[in-house]
């Protein structure tokens, strides 16, 4: 299930890195995001970019978006507490 925001979409296009690992993804209404303003997973046009994560090649991409982002926050924490050896 997806909800969709009514909020205008901005851009085009992107140079990001979605869950995948892959390279840039063109935003276009296949386009999965998560969005930070209502905290939920959109699909397409939806808020503004930088109020979103993303984008997603998959709903589910988009919805384990903030829990992506904490794994990578603690990796980057642990390579930083190794530094201060």
């Amino acid at each position: 299930m997806s909800l969709e925001c009514s909020c205008p979409a901005v851009g085009t296009t992107v140079d990001a890195k979605p869950a995948t690992g892959g390279g840039g993804l063109e935003i276009s209404d296949d386009a999965w995001w998560y969005c930070l303003r209502h905290m939920r997973v959109e699909h397409g046009p939806g808020c503004a970019n930088k109020d979103r994560m993303g984008p997603y090649r998959t709903e589910a991409e988009a919805a384990g978006a903030l829990e992506l982002a904490r794994r990578r926050n603690e990796a980057w924490d642990e390579q930083d507490d190794e530094g201060d050896d």
